[in-house]
């Protein structure tokens, strides 16, 4: 709670009000609480940036000198090892952190303060943390209120420790994770900010989240004295080349070592006696790992580059060659790894073409100073055969591949992929102790070795580069923290349990849900730093902003009793913090024993627990897919460990981010909308008309300004036809529906409430928005059309007012309300009155009228063809009739049954039709049916059989659709009907004076068609498909 609520916060809980408004309209009781979280770095973060500007720059700043923005490393694929391991591909990861998104650019604190309208006396009061929790709640509140947020506001509240409340609450949850083994301290590799002194998790960062500790085995590569001159000042100690792998199993094929000549290297202390030469970026790592002369500061004995290094000789752990030397590569990357990399061309495309580049050309090996006998002696050492690339596999692979050079980056790293994970998945070991061995056993075992022997140490960092919002860059560090064990089996089968029974609205979802199951491991739980609730055991530590909020949604259910409306606790309700002890807790939310030593009244306590079970478990929680991976997966684990089954959350609805006007959200490029400025520009109902509009899976969403704009016209249009149609309520038709218009009319409006409450009931609200209003309105204009000179339907027309008010209530509430009290007259709230009573659709009249409406298109454009080619044959020969524009006559003519071969294929699809399973059967079962039938039997049949073909494809998608009402030899409707019944909309709609239906069956009616009845053979009529001409009169 660090700022406005903008679209994107809108987004998400919009669809939580969509959902709640639906299931208000259709008579459930539905609880939609609110609350605020404050807990964690960002308030603390930005309120210490304004203490420092206001120190530096003045209170308030009077002006902002400029910043240099800071260049970001793009992480790219290096020339390195690391891609042998597999990978999870997080595919509900966003490009950008949300953090990122947000922060836009290098703006100072103020600056961005300023910029989301705030007063300068308003931003100076932001110096102190604590009065974030004061100012921008209300502020929330009141563009909740606004937005028409259908909220129970007795239980909003904020987080932290300034609501004590909560705050016991969060103790009682820590405690009894805890109790049960769910909490521990341990030693643990953790993201971690040197600047702040504490660990950094996801919502702790600019930029980075989800990235997550990467272990290697660090290869102490010892340099054998003589040292050259440069280095003197490193006699006496024991110097490494100190390589980070992913692969300690390919050891045995070292030839030599990589260093990047450009690259920036330093000597650095790790102990009293020992010293690595590695980038600065990794021994800043190593420093916060234990590997450091000073704790948590590098030792730098001596700057080096990768000239200085090039051609020193090593012995190497493991390696066959005795000695071996290091050389220049120049595809290194220096924010990867240690920035020195171990070579083993038998296995790894790239030191195979790089060692092969240097061995063929020997200016090459002028240019860097390189000596033959670091080079030349050094053959490929088979390790590890691999099942269709032998015991060379990079030597084949990029043989096989035509690979020439280090610069055919995109062929190396196919090259790469080819190999990496065959190699560990089916590769064997042929050399050293686990000879015999598969590699992926041996691994672990070899890695083992080398730690216990000395010739190794475990080293860790970064996935990718991560920000802190302190802005400094994180390392990993070594920490002795507290742990929540998440990924513990038996935890993990009740977590996995949990999701299997949940509707998540998705299958996209649900993948990430399982991919986040089977990839979260232990999370580092406490903080130093923030705001938040003290872990009750050891207060020096906070409790991590995603760890005090995993079942915060059971405090809403006795929130009201707590907080007597107060947000933060303090209020003089009859119950005090104190009271909340854990026997408390456990009694409301775990059918723990009454509390008998608790001085809280019986009449209390049973409420709070009445108030817990009626409104739990909670049936939908939405949030942006970014949060699968932590709070989501959280709130999961910790509601197995904590409720009964029976309280299991039922259901997510996740989304993915908004963009706005097809643009990312930045404050930089001014593409940024807060609530409070959509609601002053398109209006609350307009605001959140585009939001149901912008998209409902999990991909990224887009909120249209002129759909807004579009959304208050449209609806402004419709106040002012419903005014005109009430104020002539009289002249409308009385009585009962009765014309075909009518019966369609009043069909389409039972579709449109059928579809829309499914749309709906799926929370598929741009769907429920089209069927609910945008095709509604349609076919509402089309009955307007359709009843031409006579006069709508009263009833319908009062019908159709009704039911499109109630659906869409839920996306434009204070339009629904108003048109229902002020224009219908109707008692109550429209959210209130009940979901629209429906009759089953007649999905028969429905083909009728798309059967009708699509002969019209197809007449139109025929007479359009006529009319510019009159006195002309069509490209077939076929007569054309002499037109004008002033008096044409159209004759239909139509065959309702299938006959000759046509009716053969109907009989066959009719007795291979599944009624219970509404299927068809197998194509060849047809063919073969057809074959032994008449057709088949007949002397032209393969002739016939290519007519056969494609008219039997149209015939299947049309008998599977309707159902058994296709199986007939006409279709379910009478066709000659529906044109008579619409001659005078057809006459309107295509412009004729006159329209005769006729029977392709009569004579007499193919004499009506004069010189043309010729086109009736050319063309002839069948089912769905009349034959139209026109003739002038």
């Amino acid at each position: 709670m660090n700022g406005y609520l903008h679209l994107g916060h809108a987004f998400s809980f919009s669809k939580l009000e969509f959902a709640a408004a639906f299931h208000r309209l259709r008579g459930a009781n539905v609880l939609l609480p609110f609350a605020f979280h404050c807990t964690g770095m960002p308030i603390k973060v930005a309120a210490d940036k304004l203490a420092r500007e206001a120190q530096q720059l003045g209170d308030p700043p009077a002006s902002f000198p400029k910043k240099e923005e800071e260049q970001v490393n793009q992480e790219a694929d290096a020339s390195d090892d690391t891609a042998y391991e597999p990978w999870l591909q997080d595919n509900f990861k966003g490009k950008k952190s949300k953090a990122a998104a947000k922060s836009g650019g290098q703006l100072y604190q103020w600056e961005i303060m300023r910029s989301v309208g705030l007063s300068d006396s308003d931003i100076s009061r932001l110096q102190n943390p604590r009065n974030w929790l004061t100012f921008f709640p209300p502020l929330a509140m009141d563009d909740l209120k606004a937005f028409g947020l259908g909220c129970d506001w007795r239980r909003s509240f904020i987080t932290t420790d300034a609501n004590p409340f909560y705050d016991s609450f969060v103790r009682w949850q820590m405690r009894k994770l805890k109790s049960m083994g769910k909490i521990v301290k341990d030693v643990r590799y953790t993201i971690y900010s040197p600047l702040d002194g504490q660990p950094c998790g996801d919502h702790d960062r600019t930029s980075g989240e989800g990235v997550r500790p990467q272990d290697y085995t660090l290869i102490k590569m010892e340099v054998v004295p003589p040292f050259p001159p440069k280095m003197g000042v490193l006699d006496g100690k024991k110097v490494c080349l100190a390589a980070a792998t992913l692969r300690p199993e390919t050891m045995y094929g070292q030839t030599n070592a990589w260093v990047l000549p450009e690259g920036q290297y330093g000597a650095f202390e790790v102990n009293e006696t020992e010293v690595f030469i590695i980038s600065h970026r990794a021994a800043r790592n190593l420093a916060y790992q234990g590997f450091s002369k000073i704790p948590e500061k590098p030792s730098c004995l001596l700057e080096l580059t990768g000239y200085d290094l090039i051609g020193l000789p090593l012995k190497s752990p493991l390696s066959l060659n005795e000695i071996i030397h290091a050389l220049p590569m120049m595809t290194i990357l220096m924010n990867k790894g240690t920035g020195i990399v171990t070579s083993v061309p038998s296995d790894v495309p790239d030191d195979y073409i790089s060692l092969h580049v240097l061995k063929t050309k020997p200016a090459l090996r002028e240019k860097f100073g390189l000596k033959d006998e670091w080079v030349l002696p050094f053959e490929i050492i088979p390790i590890i055969n691999i099942p269709e690339f032998g015991d060379k596999a990079a030597e084949k692979v990029c043989k096989d591949m035509k690979i020439v050079s280090q610069k055919e980056k995109v062929k190396l790293a196919e090259a790469k992929r080819r190999t990496y994970l065959k190699g560990f998945n089916e590769g064997t070991m042929i050399v050293g102790e686990y000879t015999g061995m598969k590699v992926q056993e041996a691994k672990q075992l070899i890695r083992n070795l080398l730690i216990e022997t000395g010739q190794a140490i475990i080293y860790s960092e970064p996935e990718k580069r991560v920000i802190s919002r302190s802005g400094d860059e994180c390392v990993v560090a070594l920490t002795d923290q507290w742990f929540i064990t998440y990924g513990e089996p038996e935890w993990k089968k009740m977590a996995e349990e949990c999701v299997s029974s949940m509707n998540l609205y998705s299958n996209g979802t649900r993948h990430c849900f399982e991919d986040s199951l089977d990839s979260l491991h232990q999370w580092a739980c406490s903080r130093l730093f923030g705001l938040g609730t003290c872990i009750p055991w050891d207060e020096q530590f906070l409790a991590d902003s995603l760890s005090d909020s995993t079942i915060y949604m059971a405090y809403y259910t006795i929130a009201h009793l707590l907080h007597d409306g107060d947000l933060y606790g303090r209020s003089t309700s009859s119950l005090k913090p104190e009271q909340m002890t854990d026997e408390v807790w456990d009694f409301v939310f775990c059918g723990g024993p009454r509390p008998e030593s608790s001085d809280i009244p019986c009449s209390i306590l049973n409420k709070m627990k009445q108030e817990f079970e009626y409104w739990y478990p909670f049936d939908l929680r939405v949030s942006g897919k970014d949060l699968i991976k932590n709070h989501l997966t959280f709130c999961i684990y910790n509601h197995t460990a904590i409720m009964s089954k029976h309280h299991w959350p039922r259901g997510f609805r996740c989304n993915g981010h908004l963009m706005l006007n097809n643009e990312k959200m930045s404050k930089q490029t001014g593409n940024f909308k807060t609530l409070r400025e959509a609601i002053k520009e398109f209006s609350a109902d307009a605001t959140r008309f585009s939001l149901a509009d912008a998209g409902d899976s999990i991909d990224d969403a887009n909120f249209v300004s002129d759909t807004a704009n579009a959304a208050i016209l449209r609806l402004t249009k419709e106040l002012s036809w419903m005014e005109e149609v009430i104020a002539a309520d009289s002249s409308l038709r009385s009585g009962p529906p009765s014309t075909y218009a009518d019966r369609v009319f009043a069909n389409e409006i039972n579709i449109a409430i059928k579809m829309t409450e499914q749309h709906y009931q799926d929370c598929m609200f741009r769907e429920a928005l089209k069927t609910g209003f945008y095709d509604l309105q349609a076919v509402r204009d089309e009955y307007r059309f359709s009843c031409g000179s006579g006069v709508m339907n009263h009833e319908l027309v009062w019908r159709f007012m009704d039911v499109q008010t109630r659906l869409i209530a839920p996306f434009c509430p204070h339009y629904a309300e108003y048109v229902w009290r002020k224009l219908l007259k109707r008692d109550g709230f429209v959210i209130k009155a009940g979901w629209p009573v429906a009759d089953s659709p007649d999905l028969t009249l429905q083909r009728a009228n798309n059967y009708l409406k699509s002969t019209i298109v197809l007449m139109r454009k025929l007479l359009q063809k006529q009319l510019s080619h009159s006195m002309k044959a069509n490209k077939e020969g076929a007569p054309v009739a002499s037109l004008t524009e002033e008096k044409i006559m159209g004759l239909i003519y139509v065959n309702e049954q299938f006959d000759g071969w046509k009716a053969e294929c109907f009989r066959i699809l009719q007795q291979k039709y599944n009624r219970e399973t509404r299927s068809l059967a197998p194509d060849s079962e047809i063919l073969e049916a057809l074959k032994q039938g008449c057709i088949g039997q007949s002397s032209d049949f393969k002739e016939t059989q290519m007519l056969c073909l494609p008219f039997l494809k149209f015939l299947k998608d049309e008998m599977i659709a309707p159902g058994v009402q296709a199986q007939d030899l006409r279709l379910p409707f009478g066709e000659m009907d529906v044109f008579r019944e619409n001659l005078d909309l057809i006459k309107r709609q295509i412009g004729l004076e006159e329209v005769e239906v006729l029977s392709a069956a009569d004579p007499d009616a193919i004499a009506r068609a004069g010189t043309l009845a010729s086109m009736l053979n050319q063309n002839p009529p069948s089912p769905r498909s009349p034959t139209a001409i026109f003739i002038t009169i």
